[in-house]
């Protein structure tokens, strides 16, 4: 008579190999739905006005190369500028409190003259921008 061996070490075997892919899958979702859902997010109300704030009367002054000043398309000698621009800030601030001078230069202008116009303006409580072509 035959009797059969019992094998006493061997078990049964889990596969696995799925179980990365789908932690991996599990934890990305976890991540992504946690920095959607903040509880820590308060809601406010943003302001909303009814008047556009921007100052829509702007003073142009473009400066050339060889000691040219224009104010808006018409060209003004350098000697008279200054008091010709200090009158345009004042006639602006009738309409404007703070109006804003925007000076266009040339790359090849002397940057005392740009400093001259913001200094003119500065003095005069205007906003200066500077751009340079």
């Amino acid at each position: 008579m035959k009797f059969r061996k019992k094998h006493k070490g061997e078990s049964g075997e889990v596969f696995t190999d799925s179980l990365n892919d789908i932690l991996f899958i599990l934890l990305m979702f976890f991540l992504i739905v946690a920095t959607m859902a903040n509880p820590n997010l308060v809601k406010m109300n943003n302001p909303s006005g009814t008047k556009d704030t921007k100052a829509k009367q702007q003073i142009m002054v473009s400066v050339g190369k060889d000691q040219q000043f224009f104010l808006g398309p018409t060209r003004i000698e350098s000697a008279i500028f200054d008091s010709v621009l200090r009158s345009e800030i004042k006639r602006y601030k009738t309409f404007v409190d703070t109006p804003s001078v925007v000076i266009n230069a040339d790359t090849a202008a002397f940057y005392g003259d740009v400093f001259r116009v913001m200094r003119i303006a500065r003095r005069d409580t205007a906003k200066v921008v500077a751009l340079v072509k």
